[in-house]
This record gives C-alpha cells, sequence and structure tokens, in this order.
C-alpha cells in the first residue's frame, strides 16, 4: 500500500512516501527570499503526481484555528471562531474540524482551498488533520503540571496541561528562537505554572532549534528531548 503523507506549516511542504511502513522518499521544501511566492503550489503539484497512491494523510500546522470542547455543534461560527485568533478567509480557506476523545476537545482550523481542491481531485481515500491533535495524540501524560513543546521550521506549538487536563494550546509562527521561549515563558506566568514545579517535553525539530533549546535549559529544571527529528522521521509525520 502506497501512502502519501504532506504536513503544511508556515512556509512549508514536507512529505513522505510510505509503502507497507517503510519509508521511500522524505522531503522538505520551504519559501525563502529567494524562492518563487508560489513554491508549496509547485511543489505539491509535483508530490502529487509521482505515483499513484493508495491514500493520502494531510496534516495541517497552519495557524488558523481555535479550540472547543468535544460535542459543539454550532459548526457555522467555526470561521468566525477562528478569525478571533487570526484572519480567516471564506473565498480561500476550507473549514475543517478535527477530534480528540482522549481530552475531550475539538479543533476548528482553516486549509488553503487550493490545496485542499488539488488533493481532492486525484479521487482516492484522504484523511486530514490538524497538527495540534496528532501532537495531543502522541502525548503521554506523568505528572500534574507539564509543558509540551512542538518545534517546526520558524515555527512552535505548545500544550499546557494540568492533571491530565488542557489549560492551553498555541500555534505560534515566529522568525527568531528567542521569541519561542519569550512565548512559552510568558505563557507560565498567565497560567501560573511555576517554573520549578513545571515539566518540559520538546519534541521536533530540537536540533534545528538549538538555541532554543539551550537557553530554555538554564532557566527550567525538568526537561526532556521526547524526539528530534532525523532523516525520515519527523514527529508529527510518524
Amino acid at each position: 500500500m502506497n501512502v502519501l503523507n504532506l504536513l503544511f506549516t508556515k512556509d512549508g511542504l514536507i512529505y513522505q512516501i510510505v509503502k507497507n511502513k517503510s519509508i521511500l522518499e522524505e522531503k522538505s521544501y520551504f519559501v525563502t527570499e529567494e524562492t518563487p511566492a508560489n513554491l508549496i503550489e509547485e511543489k505539491l503539484d509535483e508530490v502529487l503526481i509521482k505515483q499513484r497512491f493508495d491514500e493520502i494523510q494531510v496534516i495541517s500546522a497552519l495557524n488558523h484555528f481555535t479550540l472547543m470542547p468535544e460535542g459543539f455543534s454550532d459548526h457555522d461560527a467555526g470561521f468566525d471562531l477562528i478569525s478571533f485568533n487570526a484572519p480567516a478567509d471564506r473565498e480561500k480557506e476550507e473549514l475543517m474540524l478535527s477530534i480528540n476523545k482522549k481530552f475531550n476537545i475539538q479543533f476548528y482550523y482553516t486549509f488553503p482551498k487550493n490545496y485542499y481542491k488539488k488533493i481532492k481531485e486525484l479521487a482516492i481515500p484522504v484523511h486530514f488533520n490538524f497538527s495540534g491533535e496528532k501532537f495531543l495524540s502522541s502525548i503521554h501524560n506523568k505528572t500534574n503540571k507539564e509543558i509540551h513543546i512542538n518545534l517546526y521550521h520558524n515555527q512552535c506549538e505548545f500544550f499546557a496541561i494540568d492533571n491530565k487536563k488542557i489549560i492551553l494550546y498555541n500555534n505560534l509562527d515566529v522568525n527568531s528562537e528567542v521569541d519561542f521561549l519569550y512565548f512559552v515563558m510568558f505563557t507560565l506566568s498567565k497560567i501560573g505554572f511555576g517554573i520549578n514545579e513545571t515539566s518540559f517535553y520538546a519534541y521536533g525539530e530540537t536540533t534545528e532549534n538549538e538555541t532554543f533549546i539551550s537557553e530554555l535549559q538554564k532557566f527550567v529544571r525538568n526537561l526532556k528531548i521526547v524526539f528530534d527529528n532525523i532523516p525520515n522521521k519527523n514527529f508529527i509525520l510518524n
């Protein structure tokens, strides 16, 4: 069975081609000042016609989202709720829903319509998900107060969890590792998590964001690197 895994981030596209659980190919593309503005769309077109796929798994880490308790059913309000956090364009974005039963929450998020149509036009089974839901599904709780941080290229998402309850989730687009640190520490102060009583867990591009990790270690007592992305092993895609 040939499966195509796609991960869309703030400025990038990461894909994996998997056959019978073996990763045959994995590549990343990121928009920079030197690349065409439509680089991601071009690369998506190339990936989708690489071969005949039996299934596609799509994960969006784009930060157009809102978090609601499981069971919230006013789906028509999804766009309005997302608009409180980020600008949402009904003409250009598709409204999506991901449910996490483990923590009894659900995410409304949007996904670019042009990408959505290209993928759906292949007429093969497709599963869409939000990175926050996939991340949350991979978390194992041990202590009362925890901060789980998943690092990307110029982006991070994190959960604050207290006694198996989600206190906060955020997904940040930033260009500085110092900004990562500022946002995480600012969050601690706002939700009343003491540095010494909180356990920190890091995942994803921890090597790429080495400055953030080393600076965080100066402030916190309990920090564990749970998963470090290496070739053919991406935390969210795996």
